[in-house]
Formats: structure tokens, sequence, C-alpha cells
């Protein structure tokens, strides 16, 4: 095997694990998962069926990841962040995976710890989820996230410092433009 399982988990059959990655205590893994290589998945990480988690990508303790998310490569969850996949749940009416809404965090975004996404919405790549936002929305690449409901306050450079009003970041200088209020890296 070439990734490792810590005794307390559980991975049920027809599960995908990349080679390298760690999956700590007391996590559950549904069937019908893929997890690329890599990967870290923190203590009591429940990942639900069919969910596509890509490379690099580092889920926090106490996340679950919901049938109808995906996680592009180096997504990072933080602790106790929330996904959910129904906006209208009800116990006595479910809609199972039929009914699911479909979110997407796209290549290298990073959410905060205790930050809230609600389904049906993409976060775009590089993008910062500040702790406690809740996102209700679809969210620009690069896009610095925070409140709740969550409104874009600034940018966020690749390396993950906001930016200034020059777009030029104070740690790694890597320069950015704005078009049609989109970041781009000139």
């Amino acid at each position: 095997m070439s990734y490792f399982v810590h005794e307390s988990s559980y991975i049920d059959d027809n599960v995908s694990i990349g080679e390298g990655t760690k999956i700590w205590h007391f996590c559950h893994v549904h069937k019908g998962v893929q997890i690329g290589e890599k990967c870290s998945l923190g203590q009591n990480v429940n990942v639900s069926n069919n969910v596509n988690i890509g490379n690099g990508v580092k889920i926090q303790n106490n996340v679950s990841v919901y049938e109808g998310v995906e996680l592009e490569d180096y997504v990072f969850c933080g602790p106790s962040m929330v996904f959910t996949n129904d906006l209208t749940p009800r116990s006595k009416y479910p809609k199972g995976p039929a009914g699911y809404k479909r979110t997407l965090v796209k290549y290298g975004a990073s959410i905060g710890a205790n930050a809230t996404i609600v389904c049906g919405n993409t976060i775009g790549e590089w993008a910062m989820i500040a702790s406690g936002a809740v996102v209700t929305k679809d969210v620009p690449a690069y896009a610095l996230m925070a409140g709740v409901p969550a409104k874009q306050i600034g940018w966020v450079c690749e390396c993950g410092v906001p930016l200034k009003e020059n777009l030029k970041c104070s740690e790694c200088e890597r320069e950015y433009t704005t078009e049609n209020n989109e970041l781009k890296e000139k």
C-alpha cells in the first residue's frame, strides 16, 4: 500500500486512494470515492459516496465532504468548515443524490475554519474564504471573501497574501491585473 490509513478509520469498497495520501484517526471514506496523491485527511473527516478529491488536497479535522462536492487539486479545507448538498432539506422528504446541488472548489482555493459553503456554488481558483464566512454565491478566482453572507473584500495572491491596490504581492512579487472584475496574473 502506497498510502497511510490509521487503524481507527474505515475505507469502504470501491475507493481509489492516491500514492502518499494520509488518512488519520476516525475517518470514514464511503464507496465510489476517488482521492488523489499526497492528500491529508485530518481526524474525523467524512467523505461521502462518489466524491472526487484532487491531488495535494488538505482536509483538516471535523470536515464532511458530502456527495455532490468536488475538490480540485491543492484545495485547503480548514478545521470544522461545512459543505452542504441540499438547499431545502427535509427529514420526512429525502431527495437523495438526484436532489443534490453540485459544489465545485477549484484549484488552489482555501476555505477557512468554520466557514460554510452553501451548495450549488463554485469557488474559483486560488480564492480564499475567511474563517466563519458563509458562501451563498459563486466566488471569482483569487477573491478574498468574508462575512455572513460572504462578500468580496479584496483579492489574494496565489501565495495567499492579500493584495494591495497596486495588485502586486508584497511577499512573492507576482503582479496581477483586473478586467471585467476578474483578476489575472500579468
